[in-house]
């Protein structure tokens, strides 16, 4: 092989390498960004079902504060 051949030869295997890098870099970003948007529709559901539930034990606290209103008034005869 002459030095102009070894030289082209060079050139195209780094050309082929840095391609491969690019294109191996362009789909693994993708991919990230898949994942990460499926995580934040996953957090958006976890986060309405956590609203839902605190508000339910936010009732029951209620409730019960009542009837411990309710029971002191009574017990201690204390009219409230």
């Amino acid at each position: 092989m002459t030095d102009a051949q070894t030289w082209t030869l060079i050139v195209g295997v780094l050309t082929t390498f840095v391609a491969i890098i690019g294109l191996v870099s362009t789909v693994f970003i993708r991919v990230i960004r898949a994942e990460i948007g499926g995580l934040r529709s996953e957090m958006g559901g976890l986060r309405s079902e956590m609203v839902v539930r605190f508000t339910a034990v936010n009732e029951r606290l209620d409730y019960l504060d009542r009837d411990v209103q309710a029971l002191m008034k009574r017990v201690f005869h204390r009219p409230e």
